[in-house]
């Protein structure tokens, strides 16, 4: 395992993976052999996973020491209307149950838009579905963590405030932090130094407490954005993300956890992830 406090890894099979033995099990020996060992199944179009599969993957996972979560699909909006939250729901839930089968302990999810609405109105739509989504998953005995991303568009729900407020509202749901998503948000390049990064961080932190810092899941990379928001992943050496500044800060806060890469080449920017998180460590 890798000797930091947090692991390191990529959101679906990187491009770097062997034809053979493909799939998830082939990322998984692959991101092993490179001493990264976290690794996100990519289930975003759609869940559809045989039993026998699942198997396979949690048993690699296993011996291979890779921590796993899922990224359920795109299409999930907890604030769409009454007649298609049925649709979102079930691919959430899906998603929970063939990922927990898989090993996975989180659920990252794109958790819709505001429609135009205020947030605080949405959040009042919002909050009951998703409890009741928790609510069935351990009725079941699925301790899966379920995790609405931060999003990369002021239009989407999914700023750190709204993910936060569903987090403390409700047990068995965390954030998953998407720093290059917080950084587009903003439009204007800010969100990008030691000093604001502490301030999200200390706004996590008095949300949900010091011991949830130990076990954040994050996802990281380049991005491309416009005073809209997010527009295209990037590798982080042709974008303008200050890693270091966002390293140094997780240290200082002493966070852990997991920070798996979205960039095009994910395996390799994972490892400058990995070298810019010791370097940090280390206070270079």
């Amino acid at each position: 395992m890798a000797e930091s406090s947090f692991t390191f890894g990529t959101v679906g099979s990187p491009s770097s993976a062997p034809a053979k033995p493909g799939g998830s099990v082939g990322a998984i020996i692959h991101l092993a052999d490179l001493g990264l060992f976290a690794f996100e199944i990519a289930w975003v179009r759609s869940v559809r996973v045989s039993e026998k599969t699942a198997q396979a993957i949690k048993h690699q996972a296993s011996e291979s020491g890779v921590g796993l979560s899922v990224h359920a699909p795109y299409y999930i909006n907890l604030n769409a209307d009454d007649d298609e939250w049925p649709k979102s729901r079930k691919r959430l839930m899906d998603a929970a149950r063939a990922g927990y089968s898989a090993g996975a302990t989180e659920i990252v999810f794109h958790p819709g838009s505001y429609f135009g609405q205020p947030p605080e109105v949405v959040l009042e739509k919002v909050l009951p579905r998703l409890a009741g989504c928790v609510e069935e998953l351990r009725a079941e005995d699925n301790p899966v963590i379920l995790r609405p991303e931060t999003m990369g568009k002021r239009a989407m729900l999914g700023s750190l405030a709204d993910t936060l407020v569903m987090a403390q509202e409700i047990d068995g749901v965390e954030p998953c932090l998407d720093f290059a998503h917080l950084h587009a948000r903003a439009g204007d390049g800010s969100v990008n130094s030691y000093d604001e990064w502490c301030t999200f961080l200390k706004a996590y932190q008095q949300a949900l407490g010091k011991k949830a810092m130990k076990r954040l899941h994050c996802h990281l990379s380049g991005i491309e954005y416009n005073e809209t928001g997010e527009r295209n992943h990037l590798m982080l050496a042709e974008s303008d993300f200050a890693l270091p500044a966002l390293m140094k800060a997780l240290a200082e806060f002493g966070c852990g956890g997991r920070i798996v890469c979205e960039s095009p080449d994910m395996a390799a920017d994972a490892q400058v992830i990995k070298t810019a998180w010791r370097k940090a460590q280390a206070g270079a």
